[in-house]
């Protein structure tokens, strides 16, 4: 079985998700289900139906969370020696030496990548891109409109 990299924080993240979908919904859905029973008839009863597919649905999650969990290798990156290399988990300063714009990153697992908040997926063409390289490395990133030179400004392991 093959580990997928994740950060301590998306691992509590899924955690909390858990634990919420286990006590907080699922005994909702079944009170929702025992009180769609007492209706009657469960052939024609919509809510039967409607609670049904909310706990398939609550299921398959709690199933998908359980997988994730026991395929990851949580990653702590502020238990990291401090040092300039980007690596996962790594917060990094880049910037565009062409349009000399500043972004900001955090390096995390595919799960957790959200680009809204500065987090990019290791396996992004940015994140690849970056691996490996020090502050004031220059990072070549193919992109869809052609290739993209960053500089490394600051590494931080947060």
């Amino acid at each position: 079985m093959i580990k997928v990299p994740m950060t301590k924080e998306g691992a509590a993240a899924l955690e909390q998700e858990l634990e919420h979908l286990k006590k907080v919904e699922r005994p909702k859905i079944i009170a929702a289900i025992a009180e769609a029973r007492e209706h009657g008839d469960l052939k024609e009863n919509a809510e039967y139906h409607a609670a049904r597919e909310q706990q398939s649905f609550c299921e398959g999650r709690i199933q998908e969370i359980e997988g994730k969990l026991s395929n990851a290798q949580v990653i702590d990156v502020t238990k990291m020696p401090a040092g300039e290399k980007v690596i996962f988990g790594a917060t990094v300063d880049i910037l565009n030496i062409e349009t000399e714009e500043v972004l900001t990153y955090k390096i995390v697992g595919d799960d957790e990548a959200d680009v809204k908040n500065n987090k990019i997926s290791i396996s992004s063409p940015i994140a690849r891109g970056l691996i490996g390289k020090e502050v004031g490395d220059v990072a070549m990133v193919r992109t869809p409109g052609g290739d993209v030179e960053y500089e490394i400004d600051a590494v931080r392991y947060v």
